[in-house]
């Protein structure tokens, strides 16, 4: 065991953590049955388009989503494991296209019996408050719940845009979980542009 993992969460305080790690609260959300309220309007001229087997593009959205909130879990991921997630049949990632960009991303995993995870679901900069996130969770629910499942499931840390956690409820998600999450910082490893995640210094 290493010195790093010896040090002892704090329940009552602080916990300083190593220069070079990062921490977030995780929120875990569940969804038992789809909330009954109607779907909003898809403006014209978007469309869901898979991603199965177009790893850069895949790759490209993912960071133009993630980069500002420190999405790292796909970027450290190499391009085989990646590769095997995306094609696996189980597995629905798909942008959303305005008929000139992709700008938003969705990805569902039905890779457990009766359950299916939200793995992704953004929107680029300068899109949100425009309806893509509500039409992606839309999407999401309908996708979800069109098969036999008990239950529809999410998390979200507290690095991510500031509304996230809020949008998440109001789409029907109800809080079950908390967690801390410590991890390297993904900008020192080169993982990410040193300037992405400009709310969370860098402490190296």
């Amino acid at each position: 065991m290493t010195a790093r993992s010896q040090v002892m969460l704090n329940l009552d305080g602080y916990t300083d953590l190593p220069p070079g790690k990062i921490a977030s609260i995780v929120t875990y959300l569940e969804m038992r049955d789809p909330p009954a309220r109607p779907r909003g309007p898809k403006p014209a001229g978007w469309s869901l388009q898979p991603l199965r087997g177009h790893l850069d593009r895949y790759r490209g959205l993912f960071r133009r989503i993630g980069e500002p909130w420190l999405w790292f879990s796909r970027a450290a991921m190499p391009d085989d494991r990646l590769a095997e997630i995306l094609d696996d049949p189980r597995v629905e990632a798909y942008a959303l296209n305005d008929g000139v960009d992709d700008i938003g991303l969705l990805e569902l995993d039905f890779r457990r019996e009766d359950e299916v995870e939200l793995g992704f679901l953004g929107v680029v900069p300068g899109t949100i408050g425009q309806g893509a996130g509500r039409h992606l969770m839309d999407e999401a629910i309908s996708r979800a719940f069109g098969r036999p499942v008990n239950r529809f499931f999410v998390h979200t840390c507290s690095l991510d845009h500031p509304g996230a956690l809020a949008f998440y409820i109001r789409s029907g998600f109800v809080p079950y979980k908390r967690a801390i999450e410590v991890a390297d910082d993904p900008r020192l490893l080169g993982l990410l542009p040193r300037e992405a995640g400009p709310h969370v210094p860098m402490l190296a």
